[in-house]
């Protein structure tokens, strides 16, 4: 697997934790020293280890935003 870098530039908030202390968050990442998008992934406590995720820009999370409004 190729090596990847990444900057937690800002922890928004958990959305859940595991029992074994994984939490669910949402944060602002620059991943290979890029521009930081929106995160949702699972991290171990350490936060040195990561399940898979789902990265959104800006215009993606306004429109998530939108579409959750219209539903709730």
């Amino acid at each position: 697997m190729p090596e990847f870098t990444y900057d937690i530039v800002e922890t928004l908030g958990v959305l859940s934790e595991t029992a074994k202390g994984w939490t669910k968050e949402l944060n602002l990442i620059s991943w290979n020293g890029r521009e930081p998008k929106l995160d949702i992934r699972e991290w171990a406590p350490d936060h040195e280890k990561m399940g898979k995720g789902v990265t959104l820009t800006e215009d993606e999370a306004k429109k998530i935003s939108e579409l959750l409004a219209k539903r709730y």
